[in-house]
């Protein structure tokens, strides 16, 4: 990387943020393309947000990456909303157009990039949990026509979820349920139908929770997802592998949604196939270290 007058620079920004795997893998692709930037990671308080907002017009960024906990309170500093951030009310990439700041979720999108072929047109799924990965891509599935969208989730949250994904439902057109996720017998009938389950939830980060319950029987076409990407490999994954379904962890979508938001930035499609095994064997170091 060669840093000269011409360099502009990209961030992430959040608190806290230093652990972040976006400048090694932003770094890695401005390398690789050989598009003049240098990415960084600011942890900022939310005194400084505003400003932080009007810095990348001041010095002509390409943009920012951002993350909790500022994905919703930077709405207020910028021009424009894509649709699936105005859905959500949220915006994890902040791209500059000429001075005009478009904010942008492209988390979603990223989610459905990692699953290489599959379409979600016209499809059924299940999503267990809502929060901000589970939203962002509740949206997109919504805004690529899914024909439903089965949402599972803790009995004491279901109205909250709904006031939350109603919207979707309404500009979209989509069907959307909102379910517990004590309410098994609902689950397997709806499973029976999808032909992708994402686990969307933090269930399964501590290495031994599973979101799915044992009496639950997987289809055999079933697509098996999970947004978590440390460990490695969930319960919920190792279980659907071990009944030969296709599964796919979470580090995908990490690696897909910072796809999406350097070439929205650049113009430049991002090496993913060069820097997917930098970023699995950077994950993996760090999972042998917790363990």
């Amino acid at each position: 990387m060669k840093i000269n007058g011409y360099t502009r620079m990209a961030a992430v920004v959040a608190n806290p943020i230093k652990h972040s795997l976006s400048p090694m893998i932003h770094n890695t692709a401005f390398d690789e393309t050989g598009c003049n930037g240098v990415y960084v990671a600011w942890e900022i308080t939310e005194d400084d947000l505003q400003a932080t907002v009007e810095n990348i017009r001041r010095y002509d960024m390409f943009g920012i990456n951002l993350s909790m906990p500022y994905k919703t309170a930077v709405i207020p500093y910028l021009d424009e909303l894509s649709p699936e951030a105005k859905l959500i009310g949220a915006v994890n990439t902040v791209v500059n157009k000429n001075g005009h700041l478009i904010g942008y979720s492209t988390d979603g999108a990223g989610f459905f990039a990692s699953l290489g072929d599959f379409k979600i047109k016209d499809q059924e799924l299940v999503i267990i949990g809502a929060g901000g990965a589970g939203l962002s891509i509740i949206a997109q599935a919504a805004l690529d026509g899914a024909k439903a969208i089965h949402i599972y989730c803790r009995s004491q949250s279901v109205e909250k979820v709904w006031t939350r994904v109603r919207l979707i439902s309404e500009e979209t057109k989509v069907s959307i349920t909102v379910t517990s996720l004590d309410d098994v017998t609902s689950m397997q009938k709806d499973i029976q139908s999808s032909s992708l389950l994402v686990n969307a939830s933090s269930l399964g980060m501590d290495g031994t929770s599973n979101p799915l319950s044992n009496d639950i029987k997987l289809p055999k076409s079933i697509i098996v997802a999970d947004v978590i990407y440390q460990p490695f490999e969930t319960v919920l994954l190792k279980r659907a592998k071990q009944e030969g379904l296709l599964t796919i962890n979470g580090l995908g979508m990490l690696l897909h949604q910072a796809a999406l938001a350097f070439e929205l930035w650049t113009n430049y499609p991002m090496p993913v196939n060069r820097i997917w095994p930098l970023l699995e064997d950077l994950v993996k170091k760090g999972s042998r270290k917790e363990s």
